[in-house]
């Protein structure tokens, strides 16, 4: 029987599987960020390789091809030079480069019909039609668009934060950690030339940062308790996802429907919310990773939270090798990487 190595590569970690044509995960690596796109080719080989590498055990062993999940602009990258180096680990085949799109979708099912909604630190939705992307929205950029994710959401705390230093906005919750974060320990209320000291402070630290790293001020939304402020912002992105998903829907939700990335998947209050916007479309509610569809009032779908693409990768890999993956390959898929993971 053929092996295979699946990866996801993600833009500050990638994790690899080494498995069977029958869907058993035998070894598991993971390394940093593995996009070429973001990362540079030389620094995301290494990543590639060296997750690759702890997933073989540490010794080159043969299998038939790689499958990697990818985001955005990597997809349209030559397969050759990554199939010269992985010839040194083994590899006699091709290297196929997939949609961290599919990756995601195939990791909440194993049905070649459906709907993906991813919100990390960017946000983009999809409908996989036959195994292949049929419509994608946004995913688009922190400057276009993103909307509802990770960089958009801390972008929005750091201008709460700086409305209420001043008195733009309401006062919130979000305002020690945020000044804690940046250690800014300026008194809100001492001025320097009609300016709080902690906003001007504020200013000079958020603007000497890239504009991708807004990000990290992102979980600090969730953890705002019952702050009206928090609950406005993610309020809003809840709306700007659902925005997102509808583009994408070709009427009602008739596969099944996969959620991944932090911002949906860390507590769930945002993907509640994203499908409370959707009502009538898509039944409120939320499933995790391997439970059953969920049958009552009109039996509609539900959606499925992810952790990450890697399980969707191995499908990938063994469907694009022609295997059939029915449930309990599936299942094995889910099961085995469960169990390496642990």
């Amino acid at each position: 029987m053929r092996n295979y190595l699946a990866i996801d590569a993600g833009g500050t970690s990638t994790r690899a599987v080494f498995l069977t044509g029958s869907g058993q995960c035998l070894g598991y690596g993971v390394s940093g960020g593995g996009n070429p796109v973001s990362r540079g080719f030389d620094d995301a080989m290494e990543a590639l390789l060296q997750a690759s590498s702890g997933a073989l055990g540490g010794t080159p062993q043969p299998f038939s091809s790689v499958t990697i999940g990818m985001a955005g602009a990597s997809l349209e990258l030559a397969t050759e030079p990554f199939r010269e180096r992985f010839a040194g680990l083994g590899l006699s085949g091709n290297v196929v480069i997939e949609s961290d799109l599919l990756a995601t979708f195939y990791s909440g099912t194993c049905q070649d019909n459906g709907y993906a909604l991813i919100a990390g630190t960017g946000a983009v939705a999809a409908r996989i039609s036959d195994s292949r992307l049929a419509a994608v929205a946004d995913g688009t950029g922190w400057l276009l668009g993103d909307s509802g994710a990770g960089f958009w959401l801390g972008r929005e705390v750091l201008r709460a934060v700086a409305a209420a230093l001043d008195g733009r906005g309401k006062p919130t919750a979000l305002l020690e950690p945020v000044l804690a974060e940046l250690g800014i320990s300026g008194g809100t209320q001492e001025r320097t030339n009609g300016r709080i000291r902690a906003q001007q402070q504020l200013i000079a630290k958020i603007y000497a940062l890239a504009p991708i790293e807004l990000s990290r001020f992102a979980p600090m939304v969730f953890d705002a308790g019952d702050d009206a402020v928090a609950r406005d912002i993610t309020d809003r992105a809840a709306a700007a996802l659902a925005g997102t998903l509808t583009a994408v829907l070709d009427g009602a939700v008739d596969g099944p429907l996969v959620f991944g990335g932090s911002v949906l998947t860390r507590g769930g209050s945002v993907a509640g919310a994203v499908v409370s916007r959707l009502s009538g479309t898509i039944q409120q509610g939320t499933r995790q990773q391997g439970a059953s569809r969920q049958e009552g009032a009109q039996n509609l779908v539900v959606p499925i939270l992810v952790a990450d693409g890697m399980a969707g990768a191995a499908v990938l890999a063994l469907k694009r090798a022609g295997v059939k993956v029915d449930e309990a390959v599936f299942e094995r898929i889910s099961a085995s990487l469960a169990a390496l993971r642990a």
